[in-house]
């Protein structure tokens, strides 16, 4: 299946696109570790999105487009922020950022995830698991 939706800034319509989203992936067969992994992933991406992208600005929207087959699920997540630098977030595993709170979901995301990818400008994300 593939599509295209638009959410407001707000976590509750992000937590309806994560359920449909995941709602598929099962239709397709994805196991549960691999169902872990994308609703991970998602609530990190589409957290981040609408936090730190639109700023909490219900004005602003998220565009999640999806394609989700038996292969594989991939989703690329788009907010309308000016972006940011994916390598200059600190590394939170490093002493000095232990007790900090950024950086910890791009982490996370990356480590369940087959592949991450950021745009240039740094306002989209594309998230792909395999099944399997």
């Amino acid at each position: 299946m593939s599509e295209t939706i638009r959410i407001s800034s707000k976590l509750g319509q992000a937590r309806q696109v994560e359920k449909l989203l995941l709602d598929e992936a099962e239709k397709f067969g994805y196991g549960e570790a691999a169902i872990f992994a994308i609703k991970l992933a998602l609530e990190e991406a589409l957290n981040n999105a609408i936090k730190h992208g639109n700023g909490f600005d219900s004005g602003k929207t998220v565009e999640v487009a999806f394609d989700i087959d038996a292969r594989q699920a991939v989703v690329t997540i788009t907010d309308q922020g000016r972006g940011f630098n994916p390598k200059s977030v600190p590394d939170p595993t490093a002493d000095e950022n232990l007790e900090k709170p950024c950086g910890r979901g791009i982490m996370l995301m990356k480590a369940y995830m087959d592949r991450v990818e950021y745009n240039k400008q740094g306002n989209q994300v594309r998230l792909v698991k395999r099944n399997g």
